[in-house]
């Protein structure tokens, strides 16, 4: 008992509890095969779309190849789809009592809500590499080697990770699983509205504000500049864009700030 009620004891036990929620997770994919399906057929799909049907009509600044100036935002759009998948998994199995059976177990708090963030972690990972995979296929690819490629890769996982606890706390904020799917579409929004696409150069100046602004923005800003992708922002632009890689980091250490305590928190109290 000393040994749990330490901060090093307790950590343990939350990591053990969480990694195997983890693989409970991940066993769960195993006897979804559709959503398998759908991981492996959506980047291609965006891939196949917005490169060769958007894109004939679409003019990249300063020029260069569309597909090469897209890659980078349809990372940052698989990347900001964390928080949809996790919001949909906690409601669902809040709505339907496993949140309930959790509580009744001797499981540490917070090893729910990281087994999770944990699992879409590595799901997206998946998700990214066959996306990484239908990019080079259609002539993308990274221009300044290993460790900017690394590091762009980084930013992707990093804001993931971070987005994942946001989906965790709505997930636990609605009603149920029906809500949270009907939250889904909400997320096409934040996703088109940035600079994933097109240049924000040509919005209306309130428009242009929130799309520069916005987290998909700095990560596609921040991308194509660790790529080396055309696209990269320069001249008179707005400061997220003007340092992409700080903004990125920003947000996810916000974002992590904010919804790590409030996710515990609405945990807690759903079991009350």
């Amino acid at each position: 008992m000393t040994v749990l009620t330490s901060p090093l004891g307790r950590l343990r036990w939350t990591f053990a509890d969480g990694l195997t929620l983890v693989g409970r997770e991940l066993g769960r994919l195993r006897q979804e095969p559709g959503q398998i399906v759908a991981a492996l057929v959506f980047p291609a799909v965006m891939v196949v779309l917005f490169g060769y049907v958007f894109g004939s009509a679409i003019q990249v600044p300063d020029g260069g190849d569309y597909r090469e100036y897209l890659m980078p935002g349809l990372f940052a759009m698989v990347t900001f789809s964390a928080w949809l998948g996790v919001m949909t998994r906690m409601a669902t199995d809040a709505s339907r009592g496993v949140m309930d059976r959790f509580r009744s177990m001797p499981m540490a708090r917070l090893a729910v809500p990281f087994g999770q963030t944990g699992a879409d972690l590595l799901t997206g990972l998946l998700m990214l590499g066959i996306m990484v995979g239908a990019g080079l296929l259609v002539g993308w690819q990274p221009h300044r080697g290993l460790i900017p490629t690394a590091q762009a890769f980084l930013l992707m996982i990093v804001l993931r990770y971070a987005l994942s606890w946001v989906g965790v706390y709505v997930g636990l904020a609605v009603k149920n699983d029906q809500v949270a799917d009907a939250m889904v579409p909400l997320g096409l929004p934040f996703t088109m509205l940035s600079n994933a696409f097109v240049p924000t150069g040509g919005m209306p100046g309130w428009l242009r504000f929130l799309a520069d602004w916005n987290p998909v923005s700095a990560l596609t800003a921040a991308s194509r500049e660790l790529f080396g992708n055309p696209g990269v922002p320069s001249g008179d632009v707005t400061w997220p864009l003007a340092h992409p890689v700080t903004t990125v980091l920003l947000w996810s250490a916000a974002l992590l700030v904010v919804f790590v305590p409030l996710s515990l928190r609405a945990y807690t109290r759903r079991g009350r």
